[in-house]
């Protein structure tokens, strides 16, 4: 077993206000019993940061095959600063899961890439439904993933926002430029 003091996220020494954000979380429903405690602890890492209840939308899609064209087409509308995609994998004995795992890993960096919006990778890969449930901190000495992907999230777009302004500025600056 990994040591606790090496895996995990660390602390920022920086607080981080995500009081003017607007969050997209967007989940799958397959493994629902995994699901629902992940999207839980993000919401509760949301709101510790300031992020508002009503500036967070939160979107069920089938698997986590449907994630990736699900966040690309709710942040081409412009109405969110990040987005946390959930999802749940176990291997089983098919190949099945290393195609989803890959595909779904690969289409969620290239719509952050294209977007240029911070989307949290929350997609566990597990190889038994025992480490799925620890890391949604269902058993002793688990942990809730959730928790952390609702803290990058905020980290995130408010870096993202002091590289780029906001996107209020973003366009006042291209209206003062023509």
């Amino acid at each position: 077993m990994a040591d606790a003091t090496i895996k995990g996220l660390t602390a920022s020494t920086e607080q981080f206000d995500g009081s003017d954000l607007r969050v997209l979380i967007v989940h799958a429903r397959w493994n629902w019993t995994v699901i629902e405690p992940l999207v839980q602890g993000a919401v509760k890492s949301l709101a510790s940061q300031g992020v508002k209840e009503s500036k967070t939308a939160i979107m069920s899609v089938s698997g986590s095959f449907e994630l990736p064209s699900t966040v690309q087409i709710a942040l081409s509308t412009g109405r969110y600063d990040v987005a946390i995609a959930i999802g749940v994998l176990i291997k089983g004995s098919t190949m099945h899961f290393e195609y989803i795992a890959e595909a779904t890993t690969q289409a969620l960096m290239r719509v952050q890439l294209d977007a240029r919006i911070p989307v949290i990778f929350g997609v566990l890969t597990c190889l038994t439904e025992e480490q799925a449930q620890a890391r949604a901190g269902l058993t002793p000495g688990g942990h809730n993933h959730g928790l952390d992907w609702g803290l990058a999230a905020v980290e995130q777009a408010v870096k993202a926002t002091r590289i780029v302004g906001t996107r209020s500025q973003q366009a006042g600056a291209a209206t003062r430029a023509i």
